[in-house]
């Protein structure tokens, strides 16, 4: 009697996963008839079926239920196994990264210098979005590893800290911001993240709040646009404080001590902590290290 294969073993976890047999197909680089024999082959080995398929839909069974726990664990003993032999050097593939707008402004070049050197044979895949769009997509396995405003609560996902990021109020001083009041700071325009994001919410709703008449706040869904609309006087801007700090040293804005601001940016390194990937463990583990040397 043929025994069960770590191929078909990984094909189900998968498909599990992903609920598709077309994206595991994709995301083991194989074809979707390759998946369907592998798990055939798998459920004729255990003699129980796996997952109840109907009309493209997929679903685990039950049994498939109970037996998804153990093949992870088995498919996490075989990765362990393997990278007791296999250096760091030897790695091969392509890292699918996604990366928030802070992070790509501030310390990824560094970031990515420390991964070609720790894994040369692995190409990097690079996306820079939104949290919001980039936590979709790797909770859907389009991304394998994101460095993002976090933690994400999902029971796949394992999240290492990268610390916080403050923010200050800024603006050039071509406006010459006589005050620090709420008053001072509703006669310009205030610039800030996206509508999408927490820092737009609070910030809004600060001023609702405290603030009777028409305030001018224009988001903007880049981080890099704000900075350079801050630097030319269009408004002014709460900014990340590590995003700011060249321009403060060099004069070309100034600090409003306001002491209202919107919640610390929290960082995390994300990634699907099933199926087990050295790969991915270690390149989070080196996006904090790298992001210490950063703080």
């Amino acid at each position: 009697m043929p025994n069960w294969t770590l191929k078909q073993l990984e094909s189900f976890v998968w498909v599990a996963k992903l609920g598709s047999f077309r994206a595991t197909a994709e995301r083991l680089n194989t074809t979707q008839p390759n998946i369907s024999v592998r798990i055939s082959q798998l459920e004729t080995v255990l003699g129980v079926r796996l997952f109840h398929r109907d009309s493209g839909s997929v679903a685990l069974t039950p049994m498939g239920h109970s037996l998804l726990g153990q093949a992870e664990r088995v498919l996490q003993a075989s990765e362990e196994f393997s990278q007791q032999s296999i250096r760091s050097d030897q790695q091969i593939g392509v890292l699918r990264l996604g990366v928030a707008e802070l992070i790509a402004q501030t310390w990824l070049r560094d970031y990515l210098l420390d991964l070609r050197q720790v894994f040369p044979n692995v190409d990097v895949e690079l996306k820079v979005d939104l949290t919001l769009n980039l936590r979709e997509e790797l909770v859907s396995r389009a991304l394998d590893l994101c460095l993002l405003n976090g933690p994400i609560s999902n029971f796949n996902i394992s999240n290492v800290d990268l610390g916080s990021v403050p923010y200050i109020w800024t603006a050039s001083p071509k406006l010459a911001v006589a005050g620090s009041d709420i008053a001072t700071l509703a006669g310009h325009s205030i610039l800030t993240h996206a509508r999408s994001t927490r820092h737009f919410v609070e910030l809004s709703a600060h001023f609702r709040d405290l603030w009777e008449k028409p305030v001018r706040i224009v988001p903007s869904s880049s981080l890099a646009a704000c900075l350079q609309m801050t630097l030319d006087g269009l408004g002014i801007a709460p900014l990340p404080r590590t995003l700011v700090e060249k321009a403060l040293a060099s004069g070309e804005l100034v600090e409003i001590p306001y002491e209202w601001k919107p919640s610390a940016l929290i960082f995390t390194a994300s990634f699907a902590h099933t199926p087990a990937s050295f790969l991915l463990k270690r390149s989070a583990e080196l996006a904090m290290e790298r992001a210490i040397l950063h703080h």
